[in-house]
Parts: C-alpha cells; sequence; structure tokens
C-alpha cells in the first residue's frame, strides 16, 4: 500500500501573510530530500500556497504515522528558525505545541492522508488553499462526486453509477457520519452546506470500495481557544478508472464559489484558482486561492507536478472572482461580507459584550422616546 500525505503548517509570511519566503522552501526541499535519500519517503515534493509551506509525500508507514508526522513536525520546527532569522511575521504560528508527541493530530499543521494500492495508472490532484476553512472543499466534493451536471461519469460510467459515500465531520461535537450518495444526496446537504461546521473528510466509490478523496480538517480556533491564523486546507483527489476524470475533477473550480475567509479570517470572499506563480494573496488579503498540482504516482514515484489551473479556460472563473471581491466589498462590516458572529474568529465581540453588558435595558412594551 502506497500513502500519499500532504502535511501544512504557516511557519513564517513573506510580506505579511502572503507568500513563503524562497529560503523556507529551500530548507523544507532540503528535509525532505534527507528524508528520501534516507527511506523514510518514497518521493516527496515541497509546495506552497499564500504563506503555507506543504510537504506532498509519498511512504509506506500509512496513515498518522508517528515516524512521517514527526519529520514533517521537526522539518517546521526548521523552517520557523529560519523565519525568525529573518524576521518573517507569524514565525511559527500554526506550530500550537512545544514538543511532539506522536501524530500531528491537535498540534496545528494541518494534513489530508490517502492510503492506496496503486493501480496501473494513478492520476492524483493535489489541491492546496490558503485564506479559507476546511470546509472550502464541500461544494466541489459535491459537484465531483455527487452532480450530474458537473460530472457525467456518474451517468455514463457503469463504475460511477453506483454512487460514492460522503464521511462528514462535525467540527463542534466532534463525531463523524456517512451519506450514501444519491439516496442521501438531501440529507447530507443539509449538513455540508454549513462548511463552518460540518466538513466533508473523505470520498470512498461505492462500486469499487476505493478511497477517492481525503482532506484536513483540522480548524486552528478549535484547537488553540482563539485565532492563530486561518486554516487552509488542502485535499487529495485520485482521478480515472472508474473515479471522475481530471476534467471532472477541475470543474468546479470554473466557479468561484464563496467561502470564509480573506482578512482577519472573518469575511465571505470567493475561492480564486490560480497558477502556482499567482499563489500568493494580496488585496483584503485574499481573494483566498486554490492551486490543484497533477501528479502520476508510480511505484510510490510522484511524476510532476503539473499547474493544472495554468490555463486559459479558468480566465472566467478569475475575473468573475474579482467582480464579486468587488461586490461583496462594497458592504464593508457589514454581513454578508463579514461572516456572522458566532463565525468571527480575529474579533473584539466579546471584550465588547463584557465592557456593555450593564448598558443593555429591557425592550420597552409600548413606543417611547430614546433612551438617554
Amino acid at each position: 500500500m502506497t500513502t500519499l500525505s500532504i502535511i501544512k503548517a504557516d511557519t513564517g509570511g513573506f510580506v505579511g501573510h502572503s507568500a513563503v519566503h524562497p529560503d523556507l522552501l529551500a530548507t523544507a526541499q532540503e528535509a525532505a530530500r534527507r528524508a528520501v535519500g534516507d527511506g523514510l519517503l518514497l518521493d516527496a515534493h515541497v509546495a506552497s500556497c499564500g504563506d503555507d509551506v506543504s510537504l506532498i509525500m509519498t511512504h509506506e508507514h500509512g496513515a498518522d504515522s508517528e515516524r512521517v508526522h514527526g519529520f514533517a513536525w521537526d522539518t517546521f520546527q526548521e523552517t520557523t528558525e529560519v523565519a525568525k532569522r529573518l524576521g518573517l511575521y507569524g514565525a511559527g504560528q500554526d506550530l500550537l505545541s512545544d514538543a511532539f508527541s506522536g501524530n500531528l493530530k491537535g498540534m496545528g499543521p494541518g494534513y489530508a492522508e490517502l492510503e492506496f494500492t496503486d493501480r496501473p495508472s494513478e492520476p492524483v490532484i493535489c489541491f492546496l488553499a490558503d485564506k479559507t476553512e476546511p470546509g472550502a472543499w464541500n461544494l466541489a466534493l459535491y459537484k465531483m462526486f455527487a452532480d450530474p451536471f458537473n460530472t457525467a461519469g456518474l451517468v455514463i460510467d457503469e463504475k460511477m453509477h453506483a454512487g460514492f459515500r460522503f464521511e462528514v465531520y462535525d467540527l463542534f461535537e466532534e463525531k463523524r457520519i456517512t451519506f450514501d450518495c444519491p439516496e442521501e444526496l438531501y440529507d447530507m446537504l443539509m449538513f455540508i452546506g454549513a462548511p463552518a461546521r460540518y466538513v466533508v473528510h473523505a470520498v470512498e466509490s461505492r462500486n469499487l470500495t476505493e478511497q477517492a478523496a481525503a482532506t484536513s480538517t483540522q480548524r486552528l480556533s478549535l484547537i488553540a481557544g482563539k485565532y492563530v491564523g486561518k486554516d487552509d486546507p488542502v485535499m487529495i483527489v485520485r482521478c480515472q478508472s472508474g473515479l471522475p476524470a481530471v476534467g471532472e475533477v477541475l470543474e468546479p473550480f470554473s466557479f468561484p464559489y464563496t467561502v470564509g475567509g480573506a482578512m482577519r479570517g472573518s469575511h465571505h470572499a470567493p475561492l480564486l484558482p490560480v497558477s502556482i506563480p499567482d499563489a500568493h494573496t494580496a488585496r483584503f488579503d485574499g481573494p483566498p486561492r486554490v492551486v490543484a498540482l497533477g501528479f502520476q504516482i508510480t511505484d510510490g514515484r510522484l511524476i510532476g507536478p503539473r499547474d493544472m489551473f495554468a490555463d486559459p479556460s479558468f480566465d472566467g472563473a478569475r475575473q468573475q472572482a474579482n467582480t464579486a471581491m468587488d461586490y461583496l466589498r462594497r458592504h464593508g462590516p457589514f454581513e454578508p461580507h463579514r461572516l456572522p458572529l458566532e463565525d468571527l474568529e480575529y474579533t473584539t465581540m466579546r471584550a465588547l459584550e463584557a465592557r456593555i453588558a450593564q448598558r443593555w435595558q429591557p425592550m420597552p412594551e409600548v413606543a417611547t422616546t430614546m433612551a438617554r
């Protein structure tokens, strides 16, 4: 069995929260080269989206491997030290623990992992996002694996016609449920349409009993108890041969749908599909970005990447995203651009509520003049 792991962390932004400094990438690349040479990893690729370093790795140690997670933790400690020397913004901000404790659960870095037996041809797309939350993948995964208007294979591919099984996490209550689609599609949409709380964690083919997708589901604010940075999720999607074709996996991003994130993690903004050179935020710490790195995996080797959004067919989505951003920004501090109060992460609301608590008065039973 091959395991594909994407482990990411923000260990220092250049400039502000916008990008990763080349020295951090070089440090991570050298660590990955050593890990492959020492036999820990079969192969590795270092990438970035916004201010996050992502380690894309193949190995044979399974998900939640102490050795692989420990390697990623040590690598992020190294990049943090480089960030501190360079005076980068928020050096080590995603590392929420002082010491590694077996795996990365609850420690800050986000990760998605998927185990599979290599098919004769194994095309995989690794999605990396910046300035948004784990639920940002919900709409895209619904369209890839449950919407026949997006994925023709659900209708005309015999291997896909039985549908897919979705595993959904409730991040607030820390519980999970599975939905068999298409039969339970409407039930599932009731939950995943609220992406701040309910997140698609994995998707499996009901016909092939093969896992097709995996996402990161870590929410930093729920781990730390305060805002320490946006979650910046990652996702793995396998393609072809009874799973959605590459074009069907990319198609949802032709519409720059709205996600939570952007400035101070507290605004709705369009998700902008970009090529690797444009994978750094600017306007209002956004718009939130997503890149798609395509690989062929052969005997554990990562053949690639191919920059899947570096294509003019996504120019329309990019233009539409900029137009949508213009529209939303005109709302300023008002909803729906600003997130609802219960979802705000960078907020003075708690302190403000405490400060003015004694000034609230019962509403009058009849109309009166304004209270003084």
